[in-house]
């Protein structure tokens, strides 16, 4: 029986290496003017503040903000450079060729050869992108006062996500090239089974056995706030395994806070650092936006969506697999079900890079889904207080590209957020 879809069209290599110049050049110049265009409008606005935040946030947090948003987008252009130069070097370069064929030199089993050169691959990423995230730790995030890591805490991090990786991901990797191998013409499904599986699996334990390996969780002893909370969790209808604390300080002078887990296992979890600046009130109205998240079922529709999403990518890469032009046309010739899936999902950006702007449409709007129903169960003017503090305390610019910001920002800007919220209120905004 075979074990791929037929082709949906036939093509030559060098149609495939057509294509994939064409959507290099134009994901990764587009990429670049939306940086650049982004440095040059915060920039312009470093020394105007939008006038509804001109009383609350100061022309010293203002200008800041901006500085620290021109940081991180410089070096985000490293990071580009960066992905760019792996990109090409592992497709026409050669690189996943020569990759694998070490590898199968090494190895007889070609499940384990597979999987070696899956990881292999991943490692050389991690290795090219480190110096990256030593920079942004130790000198962008330093030179604004936000890191409290330190080099050794640094490298104990990065061994403990190795191993993690490696448990988590050379295990998952395994499976699928087992399950690509084993399962005929419908590998793709069972492939689909298991990743869906794994994924509500790693929610569940998340929290219980995986977010413990990095920082310390202790339940919330303030017991005045302790019973806001609860009041909070009883007019929503939430229940949770507990509310916890979490050392975010150790590594970072940001504030956030979320709920994880599943079924069972979900936890309400704040940041040291964010107990730290809000008020009570400001917390509650916090944490009533998080409920809002679950109680209008975001979290599920996200799950459903990405399931049903990489549905259509493995359909897509059974009708490719099986084609030796796509190999020869993006410079591999070791035709393997790990190099079919290692071109495919280094590649995939490149074409998919144009649907950002829907998938951070339909985050904004649940954003906003979950700011309406923090305003029903808690007080507007207190969230709006609390993002206030957060936008100055997490030096978030308040004048980003609006074209930029329609590509990558999952929450709405800060003016339209506020705007909205303020027509909830029925006071002043209070910070």
């Amino acid at each position: 029986m075979p074990d791929t879809i037929t082709p949906l069209f036939s093509a030559t290599p060098a149609t495939f290496t057509a294509l994939f110049l064409a959507a290099f050049i134009l994901t990764f110049g587009l990429r670049l003017w939306l940086a650049l265009r982004q440095m040059r409008h915060v920039w312009l606005h470093r020394d105007t503040p939008p006038a509804a935040f001109a009383e609350v946030i100061g022309i010293d947090a203002h200008r800041r903000a901006a500085d620290y948003t021109l940081a991180k987008t410089r070096l985000g252009l490293a990071g580009l450079a960066v992905e760019a130069m792996l990109l090409y070097a592992f497709t026409l370069g050669g690189g996943l060729q020569a990759l694998a064929e070490t590898v199968a030199r090494q190895v007889e089993s070609p499940l384990i050869a597979g999987a070696l050169t899956l990881l292999a691959l991943a490692f050389i990423h991690a290795l090219a992108e480190l110096p990256l995230a030593v920079w942004r730790q130790f000198r962008t995030e330093a030179r604004f006062g936000f890191n409290r890591q330190t080099p050794a805490g640094f490298a104990v991090d990065l061994v403990r996500q190795a191993g993690l990786g490696l448990v988590l991901g050379g295990s998952l990797i395994l499976l699928v090239l087992w399950l690509m191998a084993v399962m005929g013409e419908l590998w793709w499904l069972w492939v689909w089974l298991a990743w869906m599986g794994f994924n509500l699996l790693v929610l569940a334990i998340w929290p219980i056995f995986i977010a413990p390996l990095f920082n310390t969780f202790t339940p919330l002893a303030d017991a005045a706030l302790n019973a806001r909370i609860e009041a909070l969790l009883a007019r929503t209808g939430f229940s949770s395994n507990g509310i916890y604390v979490m050392d975010g300080s150790r590594r970072s002078s940001h504030g956030n806070a979320y709920f994880t887990g599943l079924g069972q296992s979900k936890r309400i979890v704040f940041y040291d650092t964010l107990l730290e600046r809000l008020s009570p009130e400001q917390v509650e109205a916090v944490l009533a936006h998080e409920l809002g998240h679950y109680r209008r079922r975001h979290i599920a529709k996200r799950i459903g969506l990405m399931f049903g999403l990489s549905l259509i990518l493995l359909l897509a890469l059974a009708a490719l697999k099986g084609n030796p032009a796509f190999y020869a046309g993006l410079g591999v010739s070791h035709i393997s079900d790990a190099t079919a899936l290692a071109l495919f999902f280094m590649v995939l950006p490149l074409f998919t890079f144009p649907l950002t702007p829907l998938m951070s449409l339909y985050s904004r709007r649940h954003e906003f889904e979950a700011d309406a129903f923090a305003a029903q169960h808690s007080q507007a003017a207190h969230l709006i207080g609390a993002l206030v503090r957060l936008y100055r305390d997490n030096a978030a610019t308040l004048t980003p590209d609006p074209i930029h910001s329609l590509f990558y920002d999952s929450h709405p800007k800060a003016s339209e957020r506020i705007a909205r919220l303020d027509t909830q209120a029925l006071h002043p905004v209070s910070v």
